[in-house]
């Protein structure tokens, strides 16, 4: 099974940047018909796990793909799951 990841470690405090590696990695996962990207915004605070959740509740992101699951051993990672 193919798989994307996006780890936001390094970039954390760089609003646009995450929202912007945010639309690669999906756009990637649906263009090459990928069908999971695991997205690691950490844990930390939860500001940016709630800023990578809003973004994948957007209407035109959310029917990119088929399911989100977060991490039930580490709540700090997200999968998103695509079906083609």
């Amino acid at each position: 099974m193919a798989k994307l990841k996006l780890d936001l470690h390094d970039i954390y405090n760089k609003g646009n940047i995450i929202d912007t590696e945010l639309h690669r990695i999906i756009t990637e996962a649906v263009k090459k018909k990928i069908t999971l990207v695991e997205i690691i915004p950490g844990k930390g605070t939860g500001t940016l796990r709630k800023k990578v959740k809003r973004f994948l509740r957007q209407k035109e992101i959310r029917a990119l793909y088929h399911r989100l699951e977060v991490d039930t051993k580490n709540h700090g990672r997200f999968f998103v799951h695509f079906r083609f």
